[in-house]
């Protein structure tokens, strides 16, 4: 019975890790979607607006 207890807590730490892993996968992905959006919105403030002086023409065919 102890090689089948272990075996169960092996199983249970290991479904453990996994749920504590997406936790973190989950919260890496709405930090850098908030870091996204601050950086989106500092851009646009800071955009300036251009006079078409310094861009280059784009082909498009």
């Amino acid at each position: 019975m102890d090689v089948k207890n272990a075996a169960d807590a092996g199983r249970i730490r290991d479904r453990e890790l996994d749920e504590e892993l997406a936790d973190v996968l989950v919260a890496i992905s709405v930090i850098t979607k908030r870091l996204a959006r601050k950086i989106s919105e500092n851009l646009r403030k800071t955009e300036v607006p251009s006079d078409g002086k310094n861009e280059r023409a784009v082909r498009r065919d």
